[in-house]
């Protein structure tokens, strides 16, 4: 289930991108800062709490997600990159895992289990000192 993100609730800001660029990298500014508030957004309160629980740098303590798009050399495909990277974070946290059932090991398994830890206990009580 795909929970798509209003760009209402995403604040872009454009900033000067890292690295090299050459005679004009000092007059251009297409790197994009994506600011979007968790808790002010218009997402379902469960897909909230996911996003809040994830163990993500991009996440401030305040609930606020950061992400820097730089990719590119103009400053809308940035936007959209950052964009199309903050959905596939929230749909991230959408996805459920499946329910594990836990399961019981089969009889052939165990005897094979108990047989190896036998031969490999017989291997070690034959390092023993040679007595004569």
């Amino acid at each position: 289930m795909a929970i798509a993100i209003d760009p209402a609730d995403v604040e872009f800001s454009a900033i000067r991108a890292q690295g090299p660029g050459g005679q004009n990298v000092n007059k251009v500014s297409n790197a994009v800062q994506a600011r979007f508030d968790i808790g002010a957004s218009t997402l379902p309160p469960y897909v909230k709490d996911r996003l809040r629980a994830l163990a993500d740098a991009r996440i401030t303590r305040e609930g606020v997600i950061v992400i820097k798009a730089q990719r590119w050399r103009s400053l809308e495909r940035n936007r959209e990159d950052a964009l199309a990277r903050l959905q596939a974070l929230v749909d991230a946290a959408t996805a459920v895992a499946p329910v594990r059932r836990p399961t019981r090991p089969t009889l052939g398994s165990q005897r094979r289990r108990l047989e190896a830890k036998s031969r490999s206990g017989q291997v070690k009580a034959m390092r023993g000192k040679v007595r004569e």
